[in-house]
């Protein structure tokens, strides 16, 4: 492999120790439920420090190969049927600064989420079955890998749907089409 290939192979991995490590419970937790042991992969370095605006940078568009965590295998895909009901879960402070699967930078503040398999980004209309709010976020990064969860949102897209202080949520999740780059 070459030089480029290798640095190319060495940010997906870091990206994609990002997307497991913002996964792994109701809530943001690096330090609780991620170990490099049990993903096989560490997380990325955070390239974004502090509060406030975390600045844009624009990711690309992207489906990616079939991929292995914690011993699952994902299938990334075109999807433009994907309506699905399940378990919602929401990663903030931990991950915020940090690369999404895509390239772009995670801001906990943005409406933005994470999904193992939607093209990256996407928009979907994620919609909490509890209480019935309903809103439309960027998928740019890959996730949840436990428990069988649909989709791991930002902070800011939990607390719009009424569930940040719960940390999960039963939502449905509806495919709208590719997000703008």
């Amino acid at each position: 492999m070459n030089g480029a290939g290798w640095i190319a192979k060495a940010a997906s991995l870091a990206v994609c120790a990002t997307l497991v490590s913002g996964c792994a419970s109701g809530g943001s937790t690096i330090s609780q439920g991620f170990t490099p042991s049990k993903f096989g992969t560490p997380a990325s370095a955070r390239v974004h420090y502090g509060e406030g605006t975390t600045p844009v940078r624009r990711g690309v568009y992207k489906i990616g190969n079939p991929y292995y965590v914690g011993g699952q295998r994902y299938v990334p895909r075109h999807e433009p049927n994907y309506d699905k009901v399940g378990i919602a879960s929401w990663y903030g402070s931990d991950f915020h600064g940090r690369l999404t699967a895509n390239g772009e930078i995670y801001d906990q503040n943005r409406l933005t989420a994470a999904h193992p398999t939607l093209p990256l980004p996407s928009n979907v209309r994620v919609t909490n079955m509890t209480n019935g709010r309903s809103i439309v976020v960027r998928v740019n990064d890959r996730g949840p890998f436990l428990h069988d969860r649909v989709i791991d949102l930002s902070r800011s897209a939990a607390h719009h749907l009424g569930f940040a202080n719960r940390g999960l949520a039963k939502v449905r999740v509806t495919y709208l089409g590719p997000a703008p780059l």
